[in-house]
């Protein structure tokens, strides 16, 4: 399989995700602003734009991620399906924490979250071993400090939500603007091999 392969199928299931995911937001009944509150429908909307920038995160990390990459293996397949995996119970994590901002959904929400960067290291891992040492991806990620906090927040997070789920939400909303940020490492590696 190519890289471009991987990457258009992986495209694909992101915006299936996405498409799902407003899918669930229902249209007020009346036509007031007040409306909007009705049925909890800003906290539902909240929850879709926080989910919809974590997932626009993972595919422009995803998609730089994969372009560095030269060749693909079987482990590279399977942990992309697994990060997949964990990328298509967004749509369900988000609907649950919208419509009851609980500790149980907002907890669920982090778990998602979490095991979401669990899979994307083991990806990014599996890519480092296939590319070796030396590779752009290596060179690119270096010290990875976004990579390793934003597991021990959403770990924090989780127990957290049966606390106060406020505190929570702001940890998902915390560890979402480190990655708004523009990480432009994979760019500048490859910007630097391709004018060498």
């Amino acid at each position: 399989m190519t890289k471009g392969r991987l990457e258009a199928f992986s495209d694909g299931v992101i915006a299936i995700i996405i498409t799902i995911m407003v899918l669930e937001l229902r249209v007020p009944e009346g036509s007031e602003l007040v409306d909007l509150t009705a049925g909890r429908l800003h906290v539902k909307f909240l929850c879709y734009v926080l989910s919809f920038i974590y997932l626009g995160i993972y595919w422009n990390n995803h998609h730089h991620m994969l372009h560095s990459m030269r060749r693909v293996t079987g482990g590279i397949l399977w942990a992309n399906m697994h990060l997949l995996f964990w990328l298509s119970l967004v749509p369900f994590a988000t609907g649950w924490m919208g419509e009851h901002f609980a500790p149980w959904p907002t907890a669920s929400y982090g778990v998602v979250l979490l095991a979401a960067a669990i899979a994307y290291y083991i990806l990014q891992s599996i890519i480092l071993r296939v590319e070796g040492p030396d590779s752009r991806l290596a060179r690119a990620v270096g010290k990875d400090f976004k990579g390793k906090v934003s597991p021990i927040l959403y770990a924090v997070a989780i127990p957290v939500a049966f606390v106060n789920t406020w505190i929570s939400a702001a940890l998902f909303v915390t560890v979402a603007l480190i990655w708004l940020v523009p990480d432009r490492r994979i760019e500048r590696v490859l910007f630097e091999e391709d004018h060498k």
